[in-house]
């Protein structure tokens, strides 16, 4: 942490990297000792993809790619959603906890306990996503990306989980409870990812959700990441899926910087 003379010294954006660098260490440290967490990082996206294939896969039409192909980008959008509850509910326990008073009475920057969080949620994902790719080629998934294509997808994967993160950031600020943090990411989340193309092609749902599962950001993530690993027709998702991400990162980073500030300010 920054003593009072190094205030007085360093440039603010210096030590606002030096107290956030602080930050994601101490929650990637949790992460990494949090043996639960870390069994349901590896393990639950896993039970999902082989469920999911050995029950819907000779069931559900998907055109030219089988469907482990077709699951692999629906399950890895899925989890990086659901994973974000954990940023939620981190920040909420440190509230509750009284964590972020403590740090509070130091002279550190305000979105450093934030960042800390949300970067460490982006590594934890990435062991997640290596988790789920090795998993899936043990059980038929065949990705036909280039090496430029699998670059893309880290980086719209790392965009989209920054951007859920810090909308998961503000849910874990408004909930006065771990229980509310996760009946209201439920709330959230569960609609976007199942009324989506993760697991089933829009053309199968019915007409009425249909022009919704086809133009939310979840599909748009989907298709995008299925368009890069398995070559399905991409059209515009891949745009769209990065305009989608920075929308929600340059919404709700603010917002969750200003109620950060609002609760440790009372």
């Amino acid at each position: 942490m920054a003593t009072k003379l190094e205030f007085e010294q360093k440039p603010r954006w210096v030590l606002a990297l030096a107290d956030s660098l602080v930050m994601i260490r101490r929650s990637s440290t949790h992460i990494v000792r949090n043996t639960d967490q870390l069994l349901g990082t590896f393990f639950q996206p896993i039970m999902f993809l082989v469920l999911f294939t050995a029950v819907f896969g000779g069931a559900i039409a998907t055109g030219s790619e089988n469907y482990t192909d077709f699951l692999m980008a629906g399950i890895i959008v899925q989890t990086i959603a659901f994973g974000s509850t954990t940023t939620a509910i981190a920040i909420c326990n440190d509230l509750q906890r009284g964590i972020v008073d403590r740090f509070r009475s130091l002279p550190m920057s305000n979105l450093a306990v934030l960042t800390g969080h949300v970067v460490s949620d982006l590594f934890r994902n990435g062991i997640s996503t290596v988790v789920m790719v090795l998993a899936g080629l043990l059980i038929g998934f065949r990705p036909t990306a280039t090496v430029q294509e699998w670059l893309q997808f880290i980086g719209l994967i790392a965009l989209f989980t920054l951007a859920i993160s810090w909308l998961a950031a503000i849910v874990g600020l408004l909930a006065k409870s771990v229980e509310g943090v996760q009946w209201m990411t439920f709330v959230v989340i569960m609609p976007l990812t199942f009324a989506s193309t993760a697991f089933v092609p829009a053309e199968s749902m019915t007409a009425w959700l249909r022009p919704f599962a086809e133009n939310q950001p979840v599909s748009q993530m989907v298709d995008a990441v299925r368009a890069l690993l398995v070559g399905a027709p991409a059209e515009n998702s891949i745009l769209l899926a990065a305009v989608w991400s920075v929308a929600i990162l340059v919404v709700s980073m603010p917002v969750a910087a200003w109620l950060f500030k609002r609760k440790t300010s009372q």
